[in-house]
């Protein structure tokens, strides 16, 4: 399969807005590192992400697949996880509607939203994050007549796929493991049978669906809509689909397929290198995974994760809670992860200077410390900052130790008001 690689272009375009990245991957931190492809010669390769329209999708290569089986499975992880998994667990007549109600063979009618979660330690220190997918029972899932879904068995279990960080994937078995004494429920790495996938970039987050792009709905003959093809266009045979990202609508779509199959809408020349997806999350001020996240030191309120729905205060007890809950009630958070972008003294991108991540980034004029660098990639990159000095401190930012650098730090638009105004609010009384 063909696929178009960041190393072919120093320039590339999500939303029709355009970015210059570096050549070389060398500028790439914080993130998976792993063998590189061959270069393919194919002349016919779009020399620039100009001349590729979105979305655009790619594997998740340093994502890993557990697999949750068993009657406790529910219960156990609800009483770890930061998020309130019982939604996993509906019943028939339950579950959001399938966007396309067509009757299509192993096609399910309803499904349940993935739940993005994060395993903290019992001081409420980040340690993983999952994002957990309900897959269809056969019970669920349309037959070849269009008949509804039958009737479930009382004894079959629910089990549950989750896409993890692919780096400390044992380490996380491991620990999950060791919480789980008499729990019903068996745990096992997937990664070989199942891989995660994203679609982003285009107009997805205006999409409730990924049926609704043109490609699918031109299925069918003679420029009609084949109404099988529009249902099938959202997941594939054996009832894996496309789910909205459930962080951001912004972040497009993801899902968990077969290992060995292309997921639906993926074309060849649309088909790009993660690093993209890194930098489409860059530029929202998104992290993902353990690298981004640090494991055993980070604070989930201060890498945004209630606003990337990953914590639920109305739940109960899970480990960690009674320290999130107190620094939730709190009211300000002071450090908050934000998106960042080098420049030079001329106010252009700093394209000979590479920051490296756990930089210091510090007011120019004082050499007061602002926040540190956590992943970087050529001019982008994301950092741990005080949001009052970023915000509302009106100074020049740069990089302890580089002269040349400059930082221009981004309120992501996603970001609730509310978290705005109170900074506003304890800068103003202090």
């Amino acid at each position: 399969m063909q696929r178009f690689s960041l190393r072919h272009s120093n320039w590339w375009n999500l939303n029709r807005v355009y970015f210059r990245v570096p050549s070389s991957t060398t500028a790439i931190a914080s993130f998976h590192s792993g063998e590189e492809e061959p270069r393919n010669p194919n002349p016919n390769r779009p020399k620039t992400l100009r001349d590729v329209d979105g979305p655009l999708a790619c594997l998740l290569k340093n994502r890993g697949v557990i697999r949750f089986d068993g009657p406790d499975t529910i219960k156990f992880l609800q009483g770890l996880l930061t998020n309130d998994v019982r939604s996993l667990a509906f019943q028939n007549g339950q579950g959001e509607i399938k966007s396309s109600s067509v009757p299509t063979p192993n096609q399910l009618l309803k499904y349940a939203p993935p739940v993005y979660s994060a395993l903290l330690t019992p001081q409420g220190r980040f340690l993983y994050d999952l994002v957990l997918y309900r897959p269809p029972l056969p019970s669920e899932k349309l037959d070849r007549t269009g008949s509804g879904p039958g009737a479930s068995s009382s004894s079959q279990s629910t089990p549950l796929f989750a896409d993890v960080d692919a780096s400390l994937l044992d380490e996380l078995l491991d620990c999950l493991k060791k919480y789980r004494l008499r729990a019903k429920v068996e745990m096992e790495d997937m990664s070989k049978e199942y891989a995660c996938w994203q679609c982003f970039g285009g107009n997805l987050s205006d999409k409730s669906s990924l049926d609704e792009e043109p490609d699918a709905a031109s299925i069918g003959w003679g420029g009609s809509v084949d109404a099988t093809g529009l249902s099938a266009a959202e997941g594939n045979n054996l009832g894996w689909r496309w789910y909205k990202d459930p962080r951001l609508t912004s972040l497009g779509f993801r899902g968990i397929f077969p290992s060995k199959t292309v997921p639906p809408l993926v074309e060849s020349d649309k088909e790009v290198e993660e690093e993209h997806y890194l930098l489409w999350r860059l530029e929202k001020g998104v992290a993902e995974g353990s690298t981004e996240i640090p494991k055993g030191e980070a604070i989930p309120l201060e890498y945004n994760l209630a606003g990337l729905n990953a914590i639920s205060f109305d739940k109960g007890c899970y480990v960690g809670q009674e320290s999130v809950a107190r620094t939730h009630h709190r009211g300000v958070i002071r450090k908050r992860l934000m998106p960042l972008k080098f420049v030079n003294k001329r106010d252009e991108e700093a394209e000979e200077k590479w920051v490296a991540p756990k930089s210091e980034v510090v007011d120019v004029k004082s050499d007061k410390k602002v926040g540190t660098v956590t992943t970087a990639m050529g001019c982008l990159g994301m950092g741990l900052v005080r949001v009052e000095d970023a915000l509302f401190g009106g100074g020049l930012l740069g990089i302890r130790g580089e002269e040349d650098v400059r930082v221009k730090v981004i309120r992501p638009d996603w970001w609730p008001l509310e978290w705005v105004q109170q900074q506003q609010q304890q800068s103003a009384t202090a």
